[in-house]
C-alpha cells in the first residue's frame, strides 16, 4: 500500500525567510498538492544561541502573503501547540518537544550507536591546535575518538557521575569506520559516501536540553509520518548521517524519500545568493520587509510592489522547467505541471530584471479599475483626491510602461497634478520666438470646444498646423512642456482629453 504524501517545511527562525526558503516551501506545497498530500510547517527552533523574536512570525506571514498555506501545523497564524484531529502531531515547534528528544538519543547510547562526550570547548581547541601544527584538520571521528573525553574512554561509573553532576556534555553519533553509505536523491540520483570521511555529529546538548538539528528531524520525521524530504542543497552533506541514524533506530522501510534543491545564484552566476547581493544591486532578497533589532531595513517584494503570484511564479521557474514554452502560471497550473524529475540539479542564477518582467505581466492581466483601486491609496496619500473613473481613465494611459502600481504616479504624475517644474532642453529645442502666439490661438480654439474629446482635439490640433503652415514638432512638443513639463507621456490629445477643457486651459495660460 502507498504511503500517503506528507511533506514539511521547516525553517528555523533565525532571521528573516530568503526568497530560496520561499521556494523550497513552494516546491514542497506543489509536490504535496499535485499527490492530494499534506504540507507540513513545523519550526526548528532546537538552535537556541542563534533564535531571532519575531522570526517565526515573519515565516508564517510571509508565507501566508505567498498563499502557500500549510494543511497542518498553523493555524490563524500561529504555529499549533495543542494536538486536534487536524493537527495531530502538534506541538510543531520543536522547542516544545524537548521532553521527547533525549529518550530517543539515550537510545542509540544504550544500543552501541552514540555516546556520551564530556570534552570541553577549550580541549576541542587544544587538540584542533595540535592537529594543525602537523597540517592535519581536527574530525572528531573514530580516529581521535579514543583519545578524547567520552564514554567510550571511561568507566560507566564515572561517566555516570559527570552526567548527574554537570550539564557539560553533549551525545554524539557514533559513526561507523569504512562503511559505504548508499543513498538515493530524487533530483540527483544514487550517492554513495564512505562513513570515514564522516565526523562523529553532535545530536543533543545537555546544556540546553534540546537536540541539534540531525536527530530533531529525523525523529520528527518519522513521528509525524513525513514521506518526501523536499530540502535545500546544503543539508546533502548530511544526508549519510541521516541514513545512518534511520537504520540505528530501525526505521529503514519508514525512511522518506529525499531531494536536495540547488541553490539560488547571484545574477552573475558567482556563489549564493544572498541580502549583501541584495543590497549592492538594489533588489530584495526576502518576501517581506524585515526590521532587524538594531533597526537595519531589509527591502522585501511586497512592499517593493510585487504581486504575489508573479513572485511565486518567477520562483518556480529558478530551478524549475516546464518542458513547455510556458512562462506564466497560476499557483493551480503550478500545483498541476509541477514536477521534481524537472527539477535541475545545477543552480539556478537570478535575474533582477526577469523578476520585474513577472510582475509587469500580472500587472498587465489586471483590469484598469483592479489597477485604479490599488494606485487610489497611493494618490491619497500624496493628498491628491480623484474619482476612481478619472484614475481609471489615467492607468489606461500609462499602464503598460509600468512595472508596478506603485511606479505609477513616478511615470504619470502629472496626469493628477500639474508640473511645478519645466525642462529647460525641451524649452531651449521647441520653444521659437512666435511659439507664444501659436499657443495663445490655439488655446483660444480648445476653449471654443463644445465637445472636449480626445477625436475632437485630433481633428483640431493638426488641422490648424497644418493650415498656418506652423511646424508640427516644435507645436506638439511645445504643448506636451505646458501639460506634462517635459517631453514624454502619451499623445497630446489623450493627456488632454483626460485633464478636460478647464485643466488644459489652465495649464496651457499659466506657463504663457
Amino acid at each position: 500500500m502507498a504511503r500517503k504524501t506528507r511533506v514539511r517545511f521547516a525553517p528555523s527562525p533565525t532571521g528573516p525567510l530568503h526568497m530560496g526558503g520561499v521556494r523550497t516551501a513552494l516546491y514542497n506545497y506543489l509536490y504535496a498538492k499535485k499527490r492530494d498530500g499534506v504540507f507540513v510547517l513545523r519550526i526548528e527552533d532546537t538552535d537556541s544561541q542563534r533564535f531571532v523574536p519575531g522570526a517565526e512570525e515573519y515565516i508564517i506571514e510571509s508565507l501566508a502573503w505567498c498563499g502557500i498555506s500549510p494543511g497542518e501545523g498553523v493555524e490563524s497564524g500561529k504555529v499549533v501547540e495543542a494536538p486536534s484531529e487536524k493537527h495531530p502531531y502538534a506541538p510543531y515547534r520543536q522547542s516544545q518537544r524537548k521532553g521527547i528528544y533525549r529518550k530517543y538519543a539515550e537510545y542509540l547510547v544504550e544500543n552501541g550507536f552514540a555516546y556520551y562526550a564530556f570534552d570541553t570547548q577549550q580541549e576541542l581547541e587544544e587538540f584542533r591546535s595540535k592537529a594543525e601544527a602537523l597540517g592535519e584538520p581536527f574530525t572528531y571521528n573514530y580516529k581521535v575518538r579514543g583519545e578524547l573525553k567520552n564514554s567510550l574512554n571511561m568507566d560507566k561509573e564515572d561517566a555516570n557521575r559527570l552526567i548527574s553532576n554537570s550539564n557539560n556534555w553533549v551525545i554524539r553519533f557514533k559513526i561507523p569506520e569504512n562503511r559505504t553509505v548508499k543513498m538515493y536523491d530524487m533530483i540527483r540520483g544514487a550517492i554513495e559516501v564512505n562513513s570515514s570521511t564522516l565526523d562523529d555529529k553532535v545530536i543533543w546538548k545537555a546544556a540546553d536540553e534540546l537536540p541539534t538539528y540531525h536527530l530533531a528531524n529525523v525523529v520528527d520525521d518519522r513521528l509525524m509520518e513525513i514521506s518526501d524530504v523536499i530540502r535545500g542543497e546544503e543539508w546533502l552533506p548530511s544526508l549519510p548521517l541521516h541514513y545512518l541514524l534511520y537504520e540505528a533506530f530501525g526505521w529503514e522501510d519508514l525512511r522518506p524519500q529525499f531531494a536536495h534543491l540547488s541553490l539560488l545564484l547571484k545574477p552573475d552566476g558567482k556563489g549564493k545568493l544572498s541580502k549583501r547581493d541584495g543590497d549592492r544591486l538594489g533588489f530584495p532578497v526576502f518576501p517581506l520587509e524585515w526590521r532587524s533589532e538594531s533597526g537595519e531595513v531589509s527591502k522585501g517584494y511586497r512592499e517593493e510592489g510585487y504581486y504575489p503570484s508573479a513572485f511565486i511564479n518567477m520562483l518556480a521557474l529558478l530551478g524549475w522547467n516546464p518542458g513547455t514554452e510556458q512562462e506564466i502560471f497560476t499557483l493551480e497550473e503550478l500545483c498541476h505541471s509541477f514536477s521534481l524529475e524537472r527539477v535541475v540539479k545545477s543552480g539556478a542564477k537570478f535575474n533582477p530584471d526577469k523578476a520585474k518582467w513577472f510582475n509587469q505581466e500580472y500587472l498587465r492581466k489586471r483590469s484598469n479599475l483592479q489597477l485604479a483601486n490599488e494606485l487610489m491609496p497611493i494618490l491619497k496619500s500624496k493628498g491628491i483626491d480623484k474619482s476612481v473613473e478619472f484614475v481609471c481613465s489615467a492607468v489606461e494611459l500609462i499602464r503598460e510602461r509600468a512595472c508596478f502600481v506603485n511606479e505609477m504616479y513616478d511615470i504619470g504624475g502629472y496626469l493628477f497634478e500639474a508640473p511645478l517644474s519645466y525642462d529647460q532642453k525641451v524649452k531651449d529645442k521647441f520653444w521659437k520666438s512666435d511659439t507664444f502666439e501659436i499657443i495663445s490661438e490655439i488655446s483660444h480654439e480648445l476653449a471654443s470646444l463644445n465637445l472636449f474629446t480626445k477625436e475632437s482635439i485630433e481633428e483640431l490640433l493638426p488641422r490648424m498646423i497644418k493650415d498656418r503652415g506652423w511646424n508640427m514638432g516644435s507645436v506638439m512638443n511645445s504643448l506636451r512642456l505646458l501639460l506634462v513639463g517635459e517631453s514624454k507621456g502619451p499623445g497630446v490629445a489623450d493627456i488632454m482629453a483626460l485633464l478636460g477643457k478647464q485643466e488644459t486651459i489652465e495649464r496651457i495660460g499659466k506657463r504663457i
